[in-house]
Parts: structure tokens; C-alpha cells; sequence
């Protein structure tokens, strides 16, 4: 029993990661924006300042300031963050397993890293800034025919090609190569085991699955479908209901045609109680009823409605698993 809960938990894990190709397009879009942010910084903005004791700290900062405020904006731009806010908020995570609090933490740290890993690497193959931040540490005995005397200061001026002192001039391009192939070898490592990292990943979760390949699919379709239909009725829901409103307070109101047929359609239309809404808002993870698959929270949400079984429904609703 403990193995099969395992497998079910880690599948619940990855499948959170790779439920989607959309997601997939969204990571590769966040990826390729940050090679052109990085590559336009590079460009335009980077300017080591050569200096002991500055170089360090400004090569460091040129990393990971903008790596720590992408991977924010990750977590931020995550829906499954503000589910697991709203989950302990609303039900005080009294139902939140470590295992399936694992999992929501691993998918919004998961998807949250793919633009800052991009940005660290874009830097690291380019090598700018570690070239800034370890020239002045840089073993200078290991190039042939550089003068012993030369401490961090002089070592801290290399990565600007102009203030290197005439005597030096001619070690200049071999330390920039040699701090170059440093930066770039650190950079294909951490390339490297990002994508074992990834391949990994899916094949945890074809072996893990408890579900076929179909299903899985279907699952990624309905909760895309389920999304963006929500998204566009509470649209409309929430226009209608503000004519509602607006035509009982001025005595009319001014609508396009479209909207005046909806209106005129859906006459009536009421708020939604806070508590349907908190049933369907907050962590959930795959779950089977009578052994039929409920896909969500709404799904959830709409079977145990039209069993109009509320002492069941405000039970399972809180459970997450």
C-alpha cells in the first residue's frame, strides 16, 4: 500500500509539471524571451566596473538579481500558488498532505525556475559576467610569462581591455580565454543536468501513471477546455449581472446588440454564493469517484450538485486527494 501511494503521489507531481503542451509552448516562450533579455543586456547594459573588490559583487548581481525577479514573476504567474494560498486560507491546509504539498510546491518551484536557469546559463555561455566577477581571484601563475607581482587590483582591470596596463596587454586575451572556458564549462554542466533532470521527469511519470496515455491527454484537453470557458462565462456573468445592477439603479442601461441578447436571454441573473465559489477554488489533484475520474474541482463540484447530496459535497470538497 505505501509503494502504491508512492507512485500515485509522484505521478500527481509530474503530471502537475507536463499536464499540458501548452504549458510545455509557455515554458519554451518564457525560455527564448530570456535569451533575448539576456543577450539585449549583454549588449547594451553590462558594464563591468574593473575595479577590486567591485567586479565580485557586480558579476554576482548581473547573475542573480534578474534570475531571483524571474523566478518570482514564475511563482507570481502561477495559478497553482494562489490555489495553495486560497487553500490555506480557506480550509487551513488541515487537509494538505506533505506528499500532495510536496507536489503543488514542486510544480510552482518547477515551472518557476525555467527563466531564471535560462538566464544563468545564457550568462555563463556568454561569460561576461563571470569573467568580471572572478577575474580579480583569477590564478595568474597558471599563464606562462605573467609577472608574479601583479595582485587583485591589476587583475581586477582584464575584463576591461582598455585599462589593463600597456606590460600586460599581451596576457590579456589568454586570461579572458581561460576564465571564458570556465564560465562556458559551468554552463554546459548545468545544461546537462538540467536535462537529465528533465528526462527523468518524464519518465517518472510514464511509469508512475496510474492512467494511459489517452486519458492523460483527454485530462490536459478538459482542463484547458474547463479553464478558458470558465474564464469567458464569468466574463459574461459578471457583464450581465452589472446590467442587472446598473439597469435597477438608472432605469435602463446602455448595452451593444450582442449584449442586449444575452441579457435579454438570461434575464435574472444572481450572484454566486461565497460558498460554491470556495468549494471550487483552492489545491486539487486527481481523484476517482465510484471509479470515474473527476477532473477537477468544478468537476467535483457538479457531481455531488446533482446528487444535491450537501453533506457529502461539503466533505469531499475539502478533500484534496
Amino acid at each position: 500500500m505505501a509503494a502504491a501511494a508512492l507512485v500515485t503521489e509522484n505521478f500527481k507531481f509530474v503530471s502537475l509539471f507536463f499536464k499540458s503542451k501548452d504549458v510545455m509552448i509557455f515554458n519554451g516562450l518564457i525560455a527564448l524571451g530570456t535569451v533575448a533579455s539576456q543577450t539585449a543586456y549583454s549588449v547594451f547594459a553590462f558594464n563591468c566596473p574593473c575595479s577590486s573588490g567591485k567586479n565580485y559583487r557586480y558579476g554576482l548581481a548581473a547573475i542573480g538579481v534578474p534570475a531571483l525577479v524571474f523566478f518570482l514573476v514564475g511563482v507570481m504567474m502561477n495559478n497553482n500558488t494562489w490555489d495553495l494560498v486560497s487553500e490555506c486560507r480557506l480550509r487551513q491546509c488541515r487537509k494538505l498532505s506533505g506528499a500532495a504539498a510536496f507536489a503543488v510546491l514542486g510544480n510552482i518551484v518547477g515551472r518557476a525556475v525555467v527563466a531564471p536557469l535560462t538566464w544563468v546559463v545564457i550568462s555563463l555561455l556568454q561569460g561576461q559576467a563571470y569573467t568580471c566577477a572572478l577575474s580579480e581571484f583569477f590564478n595568474a601563475s597558471t599563464v606562462e610569462g605573467f609577472p608574479s607581482d601583479n595582485g587583485s587590483e591589476v587583475m581586477a582591470k582584464f575584463p576591461c581591455e582598455g585599462s589593463v596596463p600597456t606590460e600586460l596587454q599581451g596576457f590579456w586575451a589568454e586570461i579572458e580565454r581561460q576564465l571564458k572556458y570556465q564560465s562556458q564549462l559551468i554552463g554546459w554542466l548545468l545544461v546537462a543536468g538540467m536535462s537529465l533532470m528533465v528526462f527523468l521527469l518524464l519518465c517518472m511519470k510514464r511509469c508512475s501513471s496510474p492512467l494511459g496515455y489517452q486519458q492523460e491527454d483527454y485530462w490536459s484537453q478538459y482542463r484547458s477546455n474547463e479553464k478558458s470557458l470558465f474564464q469567458r462565462t464569468a466574463a459574461v456573468h459578471a457583464r450581465l449581472l452589472a446590467a442587472e445592477n446598473i439597469k435597477s439603479f438608472f432605469g435602463f442601461v446602455a448595452l451593444e446588440k450582442e449584449e442586449k441578447e444575452q441579457l435579454a436571454e438570461h434575464q435574472g441573473v444572481s450572484p454566486v454564493c461565497s460558498t460554491n465559489w470556495n468549494r471550487v477554488t483552492g489545491v486539487y489533484l486527481y481523484r476517482e469517484k465510484n471509479g470515474l475520474p473527476l477532473y477537477s474541482r468544478l468537476n467535483k463540484w457538479a457531481t455531488y450538485n446533482l446528487e444535491n447530496n450537501m453533506e457529502a459535497m461539503d466533505k469531499e470538497m475539502d478533500a484534496i486527494y
